[in-house]
């Protein structure tokens, strides 16, 4: 599942619902110290744990996210003096060099992202900010990479380090680099990366019959601006939240992104498609079997997946409150 890093009002909430840290973590799973980089917007959750933490804070989830409407600029301010503290980190510990270098042999390989990521056992955000140079790696993890790319750790190890003295990873690193300042300027934090106001995907969706959703993609019901993600994806596309399955955790004018090209997994939230036009919102789950299934909620509902053909799931990789 897509993860994200932000600046937030968790721990204000939770204060004010008179609940401790310990009570939070408890309800997520997570440890004490997990909860306390959430709540200062340097460790990063995925989208069913911010709905989780939303219902267990009884708030709206946009009410979670600080922006210029609830604007608190010394939080954003320290959220983005992290970012570049871990930044230089990572650029004198040589994370940027080898996330260059294996974004460079993945590409003359001709693999994906997402085939490396899934070979690696890593979320594709996971393998991702290894790639940009924003997160170290453990031995395992390495070792699991480089079985991806079919190389041994020392021969990876050996080829990162021959790009690196060609000078072949500069340009690499000063793309990501740019890349990075972009995700983390003001506009990227304030808005929760709405992306580029040139570019715009078609927005589908009107209400069905029990909570479901009618898409009809030869129908949009309006255009909006392309989360940075999305801004290259042709077959990206966006759907009204015109149900109330999700309770009321997110506003009914929300818009969920959808990238039906990227690889749908276990703890994702997902568009499923019962027929061509008809779909349902639903939080991916797995059963005791290593089979996964749908989960509805507001009453919560199972809904059989057929395994053998995913094709009917599409990734919700961006929500727009």
């Amino acid at each position: 599942m897509e993860e994200i890093i932000f600046p937030n009002q968790i721990r204000m909430y939770r204060r004010l619902r008179g609940c401790s840290m310990q009570e939070l973590a408890d309800h997520l799973a997570v440890s004490l110290s997990a909860i306390s980089k959430i709540e200062k917007g340097y460790r990063r959750v995925d989208q069913e744990q911010l709905v989780r933490i939303a219902e267990f804070l009884d708030c709206p989830l946009q009410d979670l996210f600080v922006n210029e409407q609830n604007s608190q600029p010394e939080v954003i301010q320290s959220w983005r003096r992290e970012q570049e503290r871990r930044n230089k980190i990572n650029e004198k510990s040589g994370l940027k060099t080898l996330g260059a270098g294996l974004r460079q042999i993945r590409n003359d390989k001709n693999l994906t992202l997402i085939e490396v990521a899934e070979s690696s056992d890593m979320t594709l955000s996971v393998y991702h900010r290894i790639e940009m140079g924003q997160r170290e790696v453990s031995d395992k993890e390495f070792k699991n990479v480089a079985k991806a790319l079919s190389m041994q750790p020392d021969a990876l190890k050996d080829a990162i380090n021959n790009l690196e003295q060609k000078g072949a990873l500069e340009e690499i690193i000063q793309r990501n680099d740019a890349k990075y300042k972009l995700l983390s300027s003001k506009s990227s934090v304030s808005s929760f990366n709405n992306g580029s106001q040139d570019i715009k995907i078609p927005v589908f969706g009107v209400a069905g019959k029990d909570g479901d959703i009618i898409i009809d993609l030869e129908n949009e019901t309006k255009k909006v601006v392309a989360p940075y993600p999305l801004q290259n994806k042709k077959d990206a596309y966006a759907i009204n939240l015109c149900t109330r399955r999700l309770g009321t955790l997110l506003p009914s004018r929300s818009v969920l992104f959808v990238n039906p090209q990227e690889a749908v997994s276990v703890g994702d939230i997902a568009v499923y498609y019962k027929d061509e036009e008809v779909a349902s919102i639903l939080s991916i789950r797995e059963n005791e079997k290593g089979q996964i299934y749908g989960l509805r909620w507001n009453p919560d509902e199972k809904v059989e997946i057929d395994n053998n053909n995913l094709n009917n799931l599409h990734k919700v990789v961006a929500i727009y409150l």
